[in-house]
Formats: C-alpha cells, sequence, structure tokens
C-alpha cells in the first residue's frame, strides 16, 4: 500500500498536485479540515467532542484528530493507498499515524514537502485572494503568519520522517506537470 503525507506551506500547491497524485496512484484523501467539516457537520460524537474543545477555545486534542483519521482509513479498506494532505502537523500527531498505521500492516512510505521560496508563497496567495475571496489570502500580515506558523509546526515533524529516511523535499517551484513529474519520480523510487 502506498501511503503519501504531502507537505508544504500555504500557497505550494498541495491541493493541485494532490489532485493530480490521488488520479495517478488511485489514492484515498485524508484532509483533517474535510474531516472536521464532515464530523462537525454530521453532528457525530467525534464531532461534537471536537467541538466542545473549539467551543472552549481550545485545540482539538491529537487523540480526536487521530480518532477521525482511523475512522475514515476504516471506512476505505480496498484502497491502494492514502494521502495525507497536510496532516500530521505536530511529531504527537506523526507519531499516533505511525502507531495506527503499523497496527494496519501499512506504514507512511513517503513524506514529500512542498518547497517554495517565501515571496513566491505571499504572490500566489494574493493572487489566490483577488480570485477566491478567501479573507486568509487577501492580507499580508496573516499570509506573512501562516508561513511562519507552518515552519515553526513543520520543522519538528519533517526532521521526525527524516530520521526515518522518508521525507524528500521537492522544489515547489515551476510548471505544474514539471512539479508532479518529480513528486511522481521520488515516488516510484520509494515505492
Amino acid at each position: 500500500m502506498l501511503n503519501i503525507v504531502l507537505f508544504g506551506p500555504p500557497g505550494a500547491g498541495k491541493g493541485t498536485q494532490s489532485d493530480k497524485l490521488i488520479s495517478k496512484y488511485d489514492l484515498q484523501h485524508i484532509s483533517t479540515g474535510d474531516l472536521f467539516r464532515k464530523h462537525l457537520g454530521e453532528g457525530t460524537d467525534l464531532g461534537k467532542l471536537a467541538q466542545k474543545f473549539m467551543d472552549e477555545g481550545n485545540l482539538v486534542p491529537d487523540e480526536v484528530v487521530i480518532g477521525m483519521v482511523d475512522e475514515k482509513i476504516k471506512a476505505h479498506p480496498n484502497v491502494k493507498g492514502f494521502i495525507f494532505d497536510g496532516f500530521p502537523r505536530t511529531v504527537k500527531q506523526a507519531e499516533a499515524l505511525d502507531e495506527l498505521m503499523n497496527k494496519k500492516n501499512t506504514p507512511i512510505t513517503i513524506m514529500l514537502a512542498l518547497e517554495v521560496p517565501d515571496e513566491e508563497l505571499k504572490k500566489r496567495l494574493v493572487s489566490r485572494g483577488a480570485t477566491s475571496g478567501r479573507a486568509d489570502d487577501q492580507d499580508i500580515n496573516k499570509i506573512e503568519n501562516r508561513i511562519q506558523v507552518y515552519k515553526s509546526e513543520t520543522i519538528p515533524v519533517a526532521d521526525y520522517y527524516k530520521q526515518q529516511n522518508k521525507f524528500v523535499g521537492v522544489n515547489g517551484v515551476g510548471a505544474i506537470n514539471e512539479i508532479f513529474e518529480a513528486l511522481s519520480k521520488e515516488i516510484d523510487a520509494k515505492a
């Protein structure tokens, strides 16, 4: 089974590349943002538990997030693999994900990190904000903060996967298909 952790800062092109990788490798997409919206919208037990923490102004505990991920994995027993989009965000989440996947005898294969210079990210996000209407893509201060939060959160996660020889950085600047080919080359080498 092919299990990919796809990482990159806001504006790196994760959504675009994720769609292409899902299509090529027949993977199931797991985005914690999507999972939160689903569970909150459906009022599931996990959603109610997450809502309780959010209402109190607290982060949703890793156990709840991992529970949502586990449920999603169980719902797709016959897939060729999973692509984790923007998750795990902390070393603790990475350890919990490894534990979960190892219990299922299907460990993480590779962590791919799209690497894009900050100035390029800012240009992309401002451009996206002009067409998407997303408020967080229209304020340069918010954009800079999101980039800094990404860096502070993910450097330890990248180091975690480097220690397992699963981390691969890929240049996220260039034509979409060139970046996709570079990602595919790395996946094919690990798979």
